[in-house]
C-alpha cells in the first residue's frame, strides 16, 4: 500500500509540473500582438496617447499640421504590425516621415513618455510595455536629427 501512494505522489507531482509547463509555454508562444489585447486594444492605446502628445507643450507643435485622423490610422497599423498582428503599415518610412523636422532626442524621448503613460492608462504589463518599446525603439535613429 506504502509503494502505491508514492507512485500516486510521484504522477500528481509530474502531472502538475507538465501542466505548469504547459501553461508556461502557452503564455510565451502568444505574440505581443495578443498579449496586448488585440487591435482594438491597440486602438484604444494609441487613441489616448495621440491625447497626451496633443496636450504635451513640449511636442505637441510637430504635430499642428498633421491629420490626426490619418495618424491614428498609421499608428495603430504600425504597433499591430510590429507587435506580430494581422495589420500593414502602409505609411511612410520614419526617415521620410521626419525628414527636415529636426526632431530632438528630448521630444523623442517626451513621445515615448506619453506612449508609456498611454499604456499605463490601460494598465499593460511591464513586459508587454519592454516588449513593445524595445520594438519601436530603433525607429529613433531614423526619427531624430538633432541630439
Amino acid at each position: 500500500m506504502r509503494f502505491s501512494k508514492q507512485i500516486v505522489t510521484i504522477a500528481i507531482a509530474v502531472a502538475a509540473t507538465w501542466t505548469l509547463s504547459s501553461v508556461t509555454s502557452f503564455a510565451a508562444e502568444r505574440s505581443l500582438y495578443e498579449r496586448l489585447g488585440g487591435v482594438g486594444a491597440i486602438q484604444a492605446v494609441v487613441t489616448k496617447f495621440i491625447g497626451n502628445v496633443g496636450a504635451d507643450k513640449r511636442i505637441n507643435g510637430y504635430f499642428k499640421n498633421a491629420d490626426l485622423k490619418q495618424l491614428n490610422k498609421h499608428l495603430v497599423d504600425q504597433v499591430c504590425q510590429a507587435s506580430g498582428g494581422p495589420c500593414t503599415y502602409s505609411g511612410r518610412d520614419m526617415k521620410t516621415t521626419h525628414k527636415g523636422m529636426k526632431v530632438t532626442t528630448a521630444a523623442f524621448n517626451a513621445l515615448v513618455e506619453d506612449l508609456v503613460s498611454a499604456l499605463d492608462t490601460f494598465n499593460v504589463g511591464k513586459q508587454e510595455k519592454d516588449e513593445l518599446l524595445a520594438v519601436l525603439g530603433p525607429m529613433k535613429k531614423d526619427i531624430v536629427e538633432v541630439p
